[in-house]
């Protein structure tokens, strides 16, 4: 079997002789996908993590479209650093060495610690009053919970507040990593890099970590080889053939999220059709829709 599916992972050739619905709920399953940029940014976080506190302290924005892969690296992140639970510390208080916060929308001093505190397990104070209750029980519980490494995810959502709530949001940014001695993780869209570089002071303390979309090239052909290694397809798709690779990549516009989705689709429609294989004409029936069309598709 082993030479029969040589162009298949060794996990994918556990299962490739399975059923045909064992195979396509496998292959519609969340998987990380470790391609360069990924791992580079992975290395980036782990250097903060590891970095001595000081007054102040480095942080990193990664940025990027939409669906292009960000809260995937932030979450294989966090679950390489998971916490100990507070039944197995000396003391009985958990410790969580990463938190990862999502922005809430119209995000604002109160929703913005009462979002760390639900992170940390622990509803906020009540009452449109409790800004300074929640700040106090947010910074005291990442102290007690030994928080290194602050992830806020979904930065952009700060946008839909006022300019007002969004200055006061973003200086309290800098106020955790000076009061904590913590890295920051934001993680967010070009809208979200361009609000912290509004800041003069923020903009020094945020290093730039882009995630462009994927062009043509050595980087893109890898990827497609690492996605036909893991798909339970019995026969070697025709990635390197220039006519698919280019269709998968002009239908997503480079957004990873949105090639995943089209190789998910034609990997099932080709077990579906017996052809166990994907090609250009398995890529056509897929009948996938660009990004920027869906917002013109009439109704």
């Amino acid at each position: 079997m082993k030479d029969v599916y040589a162009h298949l992972h060794p996990s994918a050739r556990a299962v490739v002789e399975e059923s045909a619905d064992t195979r396509i709920r496998r292959i519609r399953t969340d998987r990380w996908i470790g391609y360069a940029r990924a791992q580079s940014a992975l290395s980036a976080i782990e250097d903060l993590l590891s970095f001595p506190k000081r007054m102040r302290m480095p942080n990193i924005v990664l940025v990027g479209p939409t669906n292009n892969g960000k809260t995937m690296i932030v979450e294989r992140f966090r679950r390489a650093h998971t916490p100990t639970e507070a039944d197995t510390t000396p003391d009985g208080v958990a410790v969580v060495p990463v938190l990862n916060v999502q922005m809430p929308a119209g995000a604002d001093e109160r929703r913005l610690f009462g979002a760390i505190l639900e992170a940390l397990g622990l509803p906020g104070p009540g009452g449109e009053r409790a800004v300074a209750a929640r700040q106090d029980a947010a910074i005291r519980l990442m102290r007690a919970t030994q928080v290194q490494l602050l992830i806020l995810d979904e930065l952009h959502n700060v946008l839909s507040g006022t300019r007002d709530q969004q200055r006061r949001v973003l200086n309290l940014l800098r106020w955790i990593g000076n009061e904590l001695q913590i890295p920051i993780v934001a993680v967010g869209t070009a809208e979200a890099l361009r609000a912290l570089q509004s800041d003069e002071q923020l903009a020094n303390r945020f290093e730039p970590f882009p995630l462009p979309p994927w062009r043509a090239g050595d980087e893109y052909r890898r990827l497609l080889l690492t996605l036909e290694a893991i798909l339970p397809l019995r026969n070697p798709s025709e990635f390197t053939e220039p006519l698919v690779a280019s269709k998968i990549l002009s239908a997503s516009e480079g957004i990873l999220g949105e090639i995943l989705t089209i190789i998910t689709r034609a990997a099932v429609r080709a077990i579906e059709t017996r052809t166990e294989s994907i090609t250009a004409r398995i890529v056509d029936e897929t009948a996938f829709i660009p990004p920027s069309e869906r917002r013109r598709v009439a109704v």
